[in-house]
């Protein structure tokens, strides 16, 4: 049993950092270099990671992974009934249509991305991680928690991810206030810079979040006169998708 959570252990570490080495793999994880180097092979030979190619040996999850995950969304979820309206708002916009569901109490991880038609646009890796206010359906989903929630996510420090990110929680706690009164989140150079988006939650059957719709963009195409038509967009998208869960 330990040997299977260690390699669980070490191919989460890979999703979340690839593609990466063994030297920060141990660093991460706080385990020799000679047992990840093991179990790293062992994923190897399994089919669930490979390496990069690089000069220094760096992995990274195989298709295989992701097609496991995908297959773990069952029909009738999240993910199956947000496709359709997700194209259709990709179609709308000519922007790139993200998703994505919280991972734990206080992260979400993207699951699923439509891409802009357009040369230039925003690129989301499917199965990245961000803490909630990180991205606008992070943010958007932190508006919809109750306040004691809230408090609990933002008493944890928020890793500052560009120069932009806003880490102060008095000043997220405003732009929560913002969300709930106009119904949707902006998110500008908050984990990249020359990335923004604008998004809204998607709530299950008990009106609790249980993911976040996004139009992301890049800089260079972000009009603060079309935020409110967006913000409209993406939160009659996420309102579709709510009532079809």
């Amino acid at each position: 049993m330990q040997g299977i959570e260690r390699g669980l252990r070490v191919l989460e570490a890979v999703a979340e950092a690839q593609p990466v080495g063994v030297g920060e793999l141990s660093r991460t994880l706080q385990l020799p270099k000679s047992t990840v180097q093991r179990t790293l092979q062992a994923l190897a030979s399994a089919g669930w990671i490979r390496s990069d190619g690089s000069e220094y040996t760096r992995w990274k999850l195989t298709s295989r992974a992701l097609a496991v995950g995908r297959r773990g969304w069952d029909k009738g979820d999240l993910r199956t009934v947000a496709l359709e309206p997700m194209r259709e708002l990709r179609d709308l916009t000519n922007e790139t249509i993200t998703l994505q569901v919280r991972d734990g109490a206080e992260r979400v991880v993207q699951i699923e991305r439509m891409d802009s038609h357009q040369a230039v646009r925003t690129f989301i890796k499917v199965g990245a991680t961000y803490q909630l206010p990180h991205t606008s359906g992070g943010l958007a989903i932190l508006a919809q928690l109750p306040d004691d929630e809230v408090d609990r996510v933002l008493s944890s420090p928020i890793e500052k991810l560009t120069p932009q990110t806003d880490t102060d929680p008095e000043s997220i706690r405003k732009k929560i206030d913002e969300i709930r009164r106009v119904g949707y989140a902006v998110s500008i150079n908050q984990n990249r810079m020359g990335v923004c988006a604008v998004g809204a939650a998607v709530l299950g059957e008990d009106g609790c979040p249980v993911g976040g719709i996004g139009i992301s963009m890049p800089e260079t195409r972000f009009d603060e006169q079309r935020v409110s038509w967006w913000g409209k967009q993406v939160s009659d998208t996420a309102a579709n998708v709510s009532s079809l869960l």
